[in-house]
C-alpha cells in the first residue's frame, strides 16, 4: 500500500494534517450503552443514511487527498446489512494503509473471519465489564457472554491487533479496572480506558457525578502494575504506557483532563453524511448533498473535502458541569 494519497494533502488553519476518517455506518445497535443512547432513542430514517456505494465513493476521495487510515464504527456498524461489502471495496483501496473496525463484539463470531479476508487489520471491541449483571446494567440489552465469544473469535482468526476500549463510570464500573487489565493482558491485547464523551442528552446518569478521569484510573493500576510511558501511537488520541507485567499495552483517552486537540489528525463521517470537522463542535459539511446532487462528481466532491478544513476548529470544549450543548449521540457520531 503506498504511504500517501494522489493529491495535496488535507491541512487546516492551524497546519494539522487530516489523515485519518472514522465513518459511522448506522447509528443504530444491538445494545443501548447508558453512556451512548437515552433509553428511547430516535433513529436517522433509513432513506436519510449514506449508502453503502456512497460511504465507498466518499472514502475514495478521502484517499485520494492523503487519508491512510480508514475506521468504521457506529452505533454497531456489524449489524448493518451487507457491511462484508463495504469492507471488501475499502480494503482494496491502494491508498490506505490500514483499515479498523471498532465493534461491541457480539457479531464477531460469524463475522471476523470475513472481516481479516476483507482487509481489516485492527478492531477494537467495547468492554466495560466482566460482571454480567453489571455489563446487562451499563448496555441494558447487552448479552456479555455473546461478547466474550466474539473476542475469542477475534483472537483466533488472528487480526494484527485487538484492543479493548472500556468507559469507566464512578460508582458503576470503576471498580473493575485491575480486572479489566488483567483480562486484556492474559490474552495478549492492548486496552484503553475513555473519559465519558458529554454528547448528547441522556437520562441514565449524571456526567459530572459519574466522571472518572485517566488520572484516578492510572493511581489504580500502579498498585498492582508498573507502568512505562511510551511514544507508541496508533493514530488516534490515545496515550499509551507498557504494562511490564504483562508486556502490553494501556491507553488513555481523556478528552476532559488531558485534551488531545492539538494534534488531533482526524474527521468524523455520521451515518447520515454530515462530515465532521470536530468531535465536540458542530462545523460540519453535509457531503451527502454534495454525492447526492453530483453523483459520481469526484471532483466536486474532493473540492468540498479540501473546503472543509477551513472550519475545523481548533478543539472541543467539553464541560460535564453544564448542560448538553451537542445534541448527537455518541451513536450516529461513531466511536
Amino acid at each position: 500500500m503506498q504511504a500517501a494519497g494522489q493529491n495535496s494533502a488535507l491541512v487546516d488553519n492551524f497546519g494539522r494534517t487530516v489523515n485519518y476518517v472514522r465513518i459511522s455506518v448506522t447509528d443504530r445497535c444491538d445494545f443501548r450503552c447508558v453512556y451512548c443512547m437515552d433509553e428511547e432513542m430516535q433513529f436517522v430514517p433509513r432513506a436519510k443514511l449514506l449508502s453503502l456505494e456512497e460511504i465507498s465513493t466518499i472514502v475514495r476521495a478521502f484517499a485520494d487527498l492523503g487519508v491512510v487510515k480508514v475506521r468504521i464504527t457506529g452505533g454497531e456498524p456489524l449489524i448493518r446489512r451487507n457491511i462484508i461489502k463495504l469492507f471488501r471495496d475499502i480494503g482494496r483501496l491502494e491508498a490506505l494503509n490500514e483499515l479498523t473496525l471498532t465493534t461491541n463484539g457480539s457479531q464477531l463470531p460469524k463475522l471476523a473471519g470475513e472481516l481479516k479476508d476483507a482487509g481489516v487489520k485492527r478492531i477494537n471491541i467495547s468492554l466495560d465489564s466482566l460482571d454480567p449483571v453489571k455489563f446487562k446494567r451499563l448496555t441494558r440489552v447487552g448479552d456479555l457472554s455473546k461478547v466474550l465469544a466474539g473476542i475469542d473469535a477475534a483472537l483466533a482468526t488472528g487480526f494484527e491487533k485487538i484492543k479493548i476500549n472500556s468507559v469507566i463510570l464512578k460508582n458503576r464500573n470503576d471498580d473493575e479496572i485491575l480486572d479489566l487489565v488483567r483480562f486484556a493482558g492474559e490474552r495478549g491485547m492492548d486496552i484503553s480506558f475513555i473519559e465519558e464523551m458529554p454528547l448528547g442528552v441522556i437520562g441514565d446518569h449524571d456526567r459530572l457525578e459519574a466522571y472518572y478521569p485517566s488520572d484516578a484510573i492510572k493511581s489504580d493500576l500502579e498498585e498492582r502494575y508498573t507502568l512505562i510511558p511510551t511514544t507508541e501511537s496508533t493514530g488516534g488520541p490515545s496515550r499509551y504506557f507498557k504494562i511490564v507485567e504483562t508486556n502490553t499495552r494501556v491507553g488513555f483517552i481523556s478528552p476532559h483532563s488531558h485534551n488531545f486537540c492539538d494534534n488531533c489528525n482526524r474527521v468524523r463521517l455520521t451515518c447520515e453524511g454530515r462530515l465532521l470537522l470536530c468531535l465536540g463542535q458542530e462545523h460540519s459539511v453535509d457531503l451527502r448533498r454534495v454525492v447526492r446532487t453530483y453523483p459520481g462528481d469526484m471532483d466536486k466532491l474532493k473540492q468540498a473535502i479540501r473546503a472543509s478544513m477551513s472550519i475545523k476548529p481548533k478543539g472541543h470544549e467539553f464541560d460535564l458541569s453544564a448542560k448538553p450543548v451537542i445534541f448527537r449521540h455518541m451513536n450516529m457520531t461513531g466511536g
